[in-house]
């Protein structure tokens, strides 16, 4: 294994950071002073204007901070990014060196002092925030730091999002959260804990810089890795999904057909149908396994299949917890299923741009090279105000889905509007 942050791609003004806040972290433990330690989480977002104190020979102005946001569009690697840090601060070189025991266990997730939420519905809800912020208040096992990663911390309930800020506006000493959002703006992460916390932006990585991981870490070929990286616009998963998916390339390629199948009415409504369906196979697609296997699981420790006494009684009575499970299961494939359209809907905006930068004639790489012909043609078509209302519609939609307007609604109301241009 390399270097913990070896993945994240085309970051390196926040890996330098990173590493210099893991570096202090690392002398604060050497000290052996739990006051020492408790003084600098105290210090909080004060660190980022007036650093909080570090040990001699540590720069004061990366100290460690018990609370970080780390923002970044999709793809920018803003959980990767997460997860590098709360490895590094496991690390016993306090380097993120990749190979001790403590940098294996966090990126392999097993490490016992760190905690990883990863919302498989459409929201966190207050309950699992307590819960979370009850466990994190305990002394890490391993002498080091106890650390909470929060991916899609925009997530966040209301409610869950005060029982975090409370835990942040009072963290035990060697507590360390590490919130993931979009951005910093009110309406993904609230202005009060925003206050509490550092922040870490990280950019949408270079096609080049993409491609180089993928032939060096996945071994594809580097034409193929060229291809994927432009066609997945920086988002290292998608690049890699298309570069080695053929089903993720089969749906790439009907997505980029819907421009030329807009030819009326009734074909915008059926482009739209087929976009909605299509998510919803991949979505059920990718939960139905692990659905059965949370029920099975759940059946079997509720007693289903037992002999003894009381057997069939006590599965009658776990209605409640089957019913729970129910809901949970409903939620993740609806996130599922919206995770699907935006991927469609991003292929979608790609192909409108190219026809945009093409109108203008800007000397910018099309996204989508093998349909650069069809959006040249568009382009002629449509001219660049034609282009960008296209390209607008197709970000109306995701921002539409995003609000909790019905996928369908939004999908067809974009459909018609590409048609009309």
């Amino acid at each position: 294994m390399t270097d913990v942050f070896a993945d994240l791609v085309g970051q390196d003004e926040a890996v330098t950071e990173l590493r210099r806040a893991a570096a202090a972290a690392a002398a604060v433990l050497r000290t052996g002073a739990a006051d020492r330690a408790s003084a600098l989480v105290a210090a909080g977002p004060a660190s980022a204007a007036e650093p909080a104190s570090a040990p001699a020979g540590v720069d004061p102005s990366a100290g460690m901070t018990h609370a970080w946001i780390f923002t970044g569009p999709p793809g920018s690697g803003r959980s990767v990014a997460a997860r590098a840090f709360a490895a590094a601060l496991q690390c016993v070189h306090g380097t993120g060196c990749g190979e001790c025991p403590g940098c294996r266990t966090t990126m392999g997730g097993t490490h016992a002092d760190v905690r990883l939420v990863v919302p498989e519905g459409l929201s966190i809800g207050v309950g699992e925030m307590r819960a979370l912020v009850l466990r994190a208040a305990s002394t890490p096992s391993g002498g080091r730091w106890q650390v909470v990663v929060i991916e899609d911390a925009d997530r966040l309930t209301e409610a869950a999002g005060n029982a975090l800020l409370k835990a942040i506006e009072e963290p035990p000493p060697r507590t360390v959260f590490l919130l993931c959002a979009p951005s910093t703006h009110p309406d993904d992460i609230s202005v009060t804990i925003r206050s509490r916390c550092r922040v870490v932006p990280l950019r949408q990585p270079p096609a080049t810089a993409v491609a180089e991981v993928l032939v060096r870490r996945d071994g594809i070929a580097p034409d193929v890795a060229q291809w994927a990286a432009a066609a997945a616009q920086g988002h290292v998963g998608r690049a890699r999904r298309l570069a080695r998916d053929p089903e993720a390339r089969k749906r790439r390629e009907a997505v980029l057909a819907v421009p030329r199948r807009l030819t009326g009415v009734g074909a915008a409504f059926d482009a739209a149908s087929a976009l909605i369906e299509a998510a919803e196979a991949e979505a059920e697609a990718s939960v139905t396994d692990s659905d059965t296997t949370e029920r099975a699981a759940l059946e079997t420790a509720l007693g289903a299949g037992g002999t003894g006494r009381g057997a069939s009684g006590a599965i009658r009575g776990a209605a409640g917890q089957l019913k729970e499970l129910e809901k949970r299961q409903k939620s993740r494939a609806t996130r599922a299923q919206r995770d699907a359209l935006d991927r469609a809907l991003v292929d979608l905006a790609g192909f409108y741009r190219d026809a945009l930068t093409m109108a203008l004639r800007a000397p910018v790489a099309p996204v989508h090279t093998d349909t650069a012909a069809l959006a040249g043609a568009g382009a002629q078509k449509w001219d660049a105000e034609g282009s960008l209302r296209r390209l607008e519609a197709v970000l109306a939609c995701r921002a539409a889905i995003e609000a909790n307007v019905k996928p369908r609604i939004a999908v067809e109301a974009m459909m018609l509007a590409l048609w009309k241009g």
